[in-house]
């Protein structure tokens, strides 16, 4: 990378990347500390400056007393507790902010100094959009935990999650693109995988996404048994909400049913692609991104079901994220290498 013309470009975007990871990394513990409703206002310039003195902490306290949260279940927090989350949730909004600024300031530089030629500025508004986005989407998903019911919306987590790792992945593509620019011919075989590695990826989302569904409803509470649940390949608690959707979508013991089978999906479309590729005449970095992708998805799959038997805590639950997010990044690379060479 020493000598590429995009070097500054490049730092850029991968510094980007590793915050989005922090930012998912916090928000994971946020969630599992129960703290993302600890702050009842969404305030984007304001909000920058924590509480110092104790007359500081008593106007948000006071406000959080009103919250549903605290009422049916927090109302005996002392204000000592009540800081305890308050930091957690401050922490991640912060870093949301941080994010925005290292992007803003050294887009406007590049910009100034007509670093981007025209489809890669088409690009950084794409970032641009998207990152604004998720800022809202964040506030959207808070906000459906500060009405009637104590807990957010496991849609809206599920749609924050999903818009985090977008926001990361058309980052990290972009900076691949720059650093490896070199595009490799068209291959017949090369195409073969391509198409089972687009599939597999797919899964991944969904298996992402129903990582989400999991952590909103809570549905890692439940069956902390592997590879049965309670004893059953499939207990009657999975099918027993009306309709098959609401099975899929909302039956919390069918969404765990759904995301533990999937994960022997997503680990068994890895491993395939892995052995497909192996047949293949693939440069030495495709070689390594595959074994990286292989090494990933086995590290995660233990550790989902390490989280599971020890019914999520706080250490387990956000290293099985920060397991999904590598997951999700060396999948990417795995793809992006089949098209990209030095």
């Amino acid at each position: 990378m020493k000598n590429n013309p995009h070097r500054s470009i490049i730092i850029w975007l991968l510094a980007g990347c590793f915050l989005i990871y922090a930012m998912v990394v916090i928000g994971g513990i946020t969630r599992l500390t129960h703290s993302g409703l600890s702050m009842v206002e969404w305030n984007p310039i304001i909000g920058s400056l924590p509480p110092i003195t104790d007359a500081d902490w008593q106007e948000p306290f006071e406000k959080y007393k009103q919250s549903p949260e605290y009422q049916i279940i927090n109302n005996q927090f002392s204000l000592e507790e009540f800081k305890s989350i308050y930091w957690w949730e401050y922490i991640h909004r912060l870093l949301g902010r941080i994010i925005g600024v290292v992007f803003i300031i050294p887009f406007v530089y590049f910009l100034l100094k007509k670093k981007f030629d025209k489809p890669l500025l088409k690009k950084m508004y794409v970032l641009l959009l998207l990152g604004a986005f998720q800022g809202v989407l964040g506030w959207f998903m808070v906000k459906s935990g500060l009405q009637k019911e104590p807990h957010v919306s496991h849609y809206r987590l599920a749609a924050h999650l999903t818009s985090a790792f977008t926001v990361f992945g058309f980052t990290f593509w972009y900076a691949m693109d720059l650093l490896y620019f070199k595009v490799i011919e068209e291959n017949v075989t090369l195409k073969k995988i391509k198409k089972w590695s687009t599939i597999m990826f797919a899964v991944i989302i969904v298996q992402i996404i129903y990582g989400a569904f999991v952590a909103g409803l809570r549905a890692g509470l439940f069956y902390n048994t592997y590879p049965t649940m309670g004893g059953e390949f499939m207990p009657e608690t999975v099918s027993s909400f009306d309709t098959f959707w609401e099975n899929c979508l909302e039956n919390p013991a069918g969404i765990q049913f759904i995301h533990r089978n999937v994960a022997i999906v997503v680990a068994g479309m890895v491993l395939f692609v892995w052995w497909k590729s192996r047949k293949m005449g693939l440069s030495e970095l495709q070689k390594k991104a595959s074994n990286f992708m292989l090494g990933v998805v086995a590290v995660q799959f233990i550790l989902g079901v390490v989280t599971l038997l020890y019914a999520v805590p706080v250490t387990l639950g956000v290293l099985h994220q920060m397991g999904a997010f590598f997951l999700f990044a060396a999948a990417l690379f795995f793809i992006h290498s089949l098209r990209k060479t030095n």
